[in-house]
């Protein structure tokens, strides 16, 4: 599928037929992908837990409000951010650079992230916004369809799958197939409305 194609395609599916079952080496392969998005520094922050164990699931869906995606989907994937990786061994995050890139790289985080918990946790928040378009756009070019979900309870979510403690979950992705399509887009804004040219007016 053309990427462009896939951008105009892409929407937040609510049913997903329950029978469709990913193979393993679909989600790997979605998984690889991902870890292509892009991190500041390439700390690579975001962490994910990926669930097909339907007894799981069905916690995730009480979790969620009792909504019909992570119970009927195939993959349910939890997008978590590590709010230390700054500082978890970062030399190895520019193994294949010189000596003195690693080191500029490590002191650069320090001096942003160290005594800055907004800053881990607003990179958190970008790093997994880049891996959750990645993974709704893949998911798209395999011919699967997908619904990004943050309606559920953090802490109940959190108990589920275990969170560390440095660690927060940023949103969560349902990967299957549509078992109906979305309903029409709700209307979206003019061009001029969102767009800026150089600056505000």
């Amino acid at each position: 599928m053309d990427t462009f194609d896939a951008i105009k395609t892409r929407r937040a599916i609510k049913k997903f037929d329950n029978t469709y079952k990913m193979s393993d080496e679909q989600v790997q392969s979605l998984m690889k992908l991902t870890l292509l998005s892009p991190t500041s520094y390439n700390q690579q922050n975001w962490r994910f837990v990926t669930v097909t164990d339907q007894t799981v699931k069905e916690q995730i869906h009480v979790a969620a409000r009792n909504q019909a995606q992570p119970l009927d989907g195939s993959l349910v994937i939890l997008l978590c951010g590590n709010m230390s990786a700054w500082k978890d061994d970062p030399m190895r995050y520019w193994k294949n650079h010189p000596l003195e890139k690693q080191e500029h790289v490590r002191d650069a985080m320090h001096k942003k992230y160290s005594d800055s918990p907004q800053n881990r946790r607003d990179e958190a928040m970008r790093s997994c916004g880049f891996a959750a378009q990645t993974i709704m756009l893949a998911a798209k070019q395999m011919g699967l369809d997908s619904c990004p979900m943050v309606g559920f309870e953090y802490d109940e979510m959190a108990k589920i799958i275990n969170l560390p403690d440095d660690h927060i979950i940023v949103m969560m992705i349902v990967v299957g197939k549509a078992a109906s399509p979305a309903a029409e887009r709700g209307g979206q804004l003019s061009l001029d409305e969102v767009v800026f040219e150089n600056k505000f007016d």
